[in-house]
């Protein structure tokens, strides 16, 4: 049976693991397929230094940071986005230190939305973007009205089960959605937060296959701000969004993925927690350790016995189809203690042939 219809998941996404020279420098990703990334995430590993994000939208040199409530700055620290990776300036030692380990994931979308208007209520307004349907991904620059019913569209043509909204132009939260907490429900990427009641973020509406519908909050719809929208589908055997719940045991929950993960992101939503990083890139065997978190500025754990960035030491397998806690920790499997995940594929488990994969 055929399974998924992504069977080189680098095509869409890859993680790169580079070293920085204190100049410039133009990174090349090594996938099974050339990537020209739209959207760009780079942490050093071994010194605590900030998340960077760029993506194609907003364009290069503009800069947001995933572990404040910073506004967008412009920097020469990405300076190109080319057709198999991207280009560091020698602005900013965060993404090219000399001698630092550093890495960088990449995301592709790759057709653009240009000279398009917002609906609902309120003002109409503008908005521009990348998108790939097949990869269920989107990024979406659009501009607040401050108005309930404020819809701006996602052109994923699907439901999106997750999105990560941040307001560019006032200083204020990254506001996630995740379809397992439902539109009243809000987090903060860059904080600790549990899940908690917020429906000014999303006016308590559920996103449609069209659009996603605003609340008059000001960290995702204030008049006349801009924005910046990730918005993400579920796509077969290329990524996934669900939760699990923990059993407080070194022999944790299995999470069926349908896939060999090659990103992952956890987080508590029953209480507070980080928003926990692990690649198969850097976590290269099982079990795999080394953690990151997109609301702190903390270094890898591996490097030179730096803190965990989650109080314990973030023990996962990755495997063929999925991936398995393996430690009893309060951060990922507290006792009956809920959690969600943002997943992407290194390989599916089944090819779109019906040919099986090899294991992990």
């Amino acid at each position: 049976m055929a399974y998924t219809t992504i069977d080189d998941p680098s095509a869409y996404f890859q993680t790169k693991l580079y070293s920085g020279n204190g100049g410039t420098q133009s990174i090349t990703l090594d996938g099974n397929s050339d990537l020209q990334p739209d959207w760009v995430w780079i942490k050093q590993r071994n010194n605590a230094e900030d998340h960077f994000l760029f993506d194609s939208v907003r364009g290069v040199k503009k800069r947001i940071i995933s572990n404040t409530n910073d506004v967008e700055d412009t920097h020469e620290s990405l300076t190109s986005f080319n057709s198999d990776g991207f280009s560091l300036g020698n602005a900013r030692n965060e993404v090219n230190q000399s001698g630092a380990s550093i890495v960088a994931w990449n995301w592709k979308a790759g057709t653009a939305i240009s000279s398009a208007s917002t609906g609902g209520s309120g003002t109409n307004k503008t908005y521009s973007g990348s998108v790939s349907t097949t990869a269920g991904f989107s990024i979406i620059a659009y501009v607040g009205n401050g108005t309930d019913n404020h819809q701006v569209p996602h052109h994923l043509g699907a439901i999106p089960k997750m999105f990560i909204m941040k307001n560019r132009s006032t200083a204020g939260g990254w506001n996630v959605y995740h379809h397992t907490q439902t539109a009243s429900n809000g987090a903060l990427f860059n904080s600790t937060d549990a899940y908690g009641g917020d429906g000014s973020m999303l006016n308590n509406v559920e996103p449609t296959s069209v659009y996603v519908n605003l609340g008059d909050s000001s960290e995702t719809n204030k008049n006349d701000d801009n924005h910046i929208m990730y918005a993400f589908a579920e796509k077969q055997g290329y990524s996934k969004f669900g939760s699990y719940k923990g059993n407080n045991n070194a022999d944790g929950p299995f999470i069926y993925l349908g896939f060999k993960p090659e990103f992952l992101i956890m987080k508590e939503t029953s209480g507070t927690g980080n928003w926990a990083i692990i690649d198969s890139t850097r976590s290269f065997h099982n079990v795999g350790n080394h953690t990151l978190a997109s609301n702190l500025d903390d270094r890898e754990d591996q490097f030179g016995g730096g803190e965990s960035v989650n109080g314990g030491s973030n023990k996962i397998d990755l495997v063929s189809n999925g991936f398995k806690i393996r430690e009893a920790s309060a951060y990922n499997n507290g006792s009956g203690d809920d959690y969600i995940y943002m997943a992407f594929a290194e390989n599916p488990f089944v090819t779109s042939t019906g040919i099986p994969t090899t294991a992990r």
